[in-house]
């Protein structure tokens, strides 16, 4: 049998032991999956090679009947009240945040996962280990924030303290470098990359500014207040994916090649999905209407159809002209 399988099916094991006061091994043999085989001499086999990763197993014996347990305290870890299967999965976790390494944030979530891993025996940690083969985390394109440190806190501070910050602040879309003073709300982190919500004193307006634009950032003594019930998920709600814009109703036809994976994903909170006779895909979407949506859409090829708006199938009509004509 794979080893895989082996590690899946012992972590199944443990969960059902931690959420226990004693299980018989008939117990066991019925709790594993039905992917698994269903026999007493692989669960004592499983049992066994839990006691040699470290896991504090005993029996004891009830109205006839041999129970088997985790030792009293090893349930529980008092110090954090985490199980062991939770400290586990919290270190598997620790991926997540890699794009954030060198930051406050990540460092801190480093220390806490240290602590949790010296709470753990060390064949308990060589059983992450194995578990790593079996379970990983592909994070896709992303951002890297190593050099941002010092904006990245300062920005923790401005929020914090409740003060009004001075940045420069590279625009893309304007190809240039401004200062500007914000109230900064909140840190999000999306799509790969980290961004400011900040009312902008400039704009008069809510903001949203890429951390890794700004150039430079210094507190100011100017206190400011987040207005009574702004919330940070509507601000974005809109967004397909980072970009906010006018909000439109999107139509969206696609092939039966598309549809049989896209009808799978959520691509945004809003979406409706229409299965069709043909096994074409209906999908139809509330978002901002950006150049993001655009290219959204073009990434799915010739596997998609923009029914409506007029004005944006024009847009990706566009689009692909500017592509095939393009010569960088």
């Amino acid at each position: 049998m794979p080893r895989n399988d082996q590690i899946t099916r012992q972590w199944q094991l443990l969960r059902r032991l931690e959420g226990s006061t004693g299980l018989t091994l008939q117990d066991l043999v019925d709790s594993v999956s039905e992917d698994f085989p269903k026999n007493s001499r692989t669960v004592r086999r499983d049992l066994e090679a839990l006691e040699a990763a470290g896991f504090p197993l005993v029996t004891d014996r009830f109205n006839g009947q041999t129970r088997w347990k985790l030792m009293e305290g090893f349930r529980d870890i008092p110090a954090l009240g985490f199980s062991a299967t939770e400290l586990m999965a919290l270190l598997l976790s620790r991926n997540l945040l890699r794009p954030l390494e060198g930051t406050e944030i990540q460092a801190s979530l480093n220390s806490a996962l240290s602590k949790a891993s010296a709470a753990l025996p060390l064949q308990s940690l060589e059983y992450v280990r194995s578990m790593e083969q079996i379970f990983s985390v592909g994070l896709g394109p992303h951002k890297n924030y190593r050099r941002h440190k010092q904006t990245i806190d300062a920005i923790s501070q401005a929020i914090d303290k409740r003060r009004t910050a001075q940045i420069r602040y590279y625009s893309a879309s304007r190809n240039a470098t401004g200062r500007r003073e914000v109230g900064p709300y909140h840190l999000w982190y999306a799509a790969g990359g980290l961004y400011l919500i900040a009312y902008c004193h400039l704009r008069q307006d809510v903001r949203m500014f890429a951390v890794e634009r700004i150039q430079s950032i210094s507190l100011t003594d100017h206190p400011y207040q987040m207005p009574l019930g702004f919330n940070v998920e509507e601000y974005v709600r809109d967004a397909l994916i980072v970009m906010r814009g006018r909000r439109i109703e999107v139509e969206l036809l696609f092939s039966k090649p598309a549809a049989a994976w896209v009808k799978d994903k959520t691509w945004h909170p809003s979406q409706q999905m229409f299965p069709l006779k043909n096994n074409n895909l209906r999908m139809i979407l509330h978002v901002a209407d950006t150049s993001e949506l655009v290219g959204w859409i073009l990434s799915f090829g010739s596997r998609v159809q923009v029914v409506k708006p007029e004005t944006l199938r024009t847009k990706v009509k566009e689009e692909a002209k500017k592509i095939l004509g393009s010569k960088v």
